[in-house]
């Protein structure tokens, strides 16, 4: 009797189909948008020199982390405003900056532009994949959302940890976490929306965005340094 009335409760409270779908093809639409300040920062970042970063690596990490934190909060301020599809794509053009250093890197050892375009394969595999299995759970995942919680605040420090260790070993794990991490948050996030636990389309193309950049840089950074080319 109380789960009946449990899930009668959930199914009142849940938004109705075509509401879902709307956020859906929003979230589609916005995160393909979003490819283009990415791609425009990606040309302009590969042209740009970065000798600030080598000069004070430590210093230089944490400011850029910090000001992307700073863009993530203002998109999550502004997500009810039109505002916040700014801020958005301010953030990914920044983002496409960022990628600068590696591509350059990539592009200077042999066959980078084809470990390049093998890590973009596989991220959008990854992608449908994880958004075909979303599709068909249509549930609540309570134990992937404490594991994703865990996980996130496990790798962050690992990720502080590597800035100041600069270690081979962990700089590889920590981009095999990233993978795994972000494949599971898109799936995760993909399911949020198939089940109507998430309503606004720019918080959900942020997730699905920084998920999705995480899974390609740290998929590259995994490629090269199978192929023998070491970017520590």
């Amino acid at each position: 009797m109380n789960y009946n009335y449990q899930q009668q409760q959930y199914a009142m409270a849940a938004p109705s189909v075509e509401i879902r779908r709307e956020v859906m093809r929003n979230t589609y639409l916005l995160l393909a948008l979003s490819l283009i300040p990415t791609a425009i920062g990606a040309l302009v970042g590969m042209n740009m020199s970065f000798m600030f970063l080598r000069a004070s690596p430590i210093m230089g990490s944490l400011l850029l982390i910090g000001g992307m934190y700073f863009m993530m909060f203002m998109v999550q301020k502004n997500r009810n405003s039109f505002a916040g599809i700014i801020w958005l794509m301010a953030f990914t053009l920044l983002m496409g900056l960022l990628l600068g250093p590696l591509l350059q890197f990539a592009l200077r050892i042999p066959n980078g532009g084809q470990m390049i375009l093998l890590a973009a394969v596989m991220t959008s595999a990854i992608f449908f994949v994880m958004s075909a299995i979303a599709f068909t759970i249509k549930r609540e995942t309570p134990f992937l959302t404490n594991f994703l919680a865990i996980g996130g605040i496990v790798i962050m420090i690992a990720m502080i940890a590597n800035i100041f260790l600069h270690t081979p070993m962990l700089y590889l794990m920590v981009c095999g976490a990233f993978v795994i991490f972000s494949s599971l948050m898109i799936l995760w996030q993909v399911n949020q929306i198939v089940i109507g636990g998430e309503t606004n389309y720019i918080s959900a193309t942020l997730s699905l965005y920084v998920s999705l950049y995480n899974l390609f840089t740290s998929l590259l950074q995994i490629i090269i340094a199978l192929s023998g080319n070491d970017r520590r």
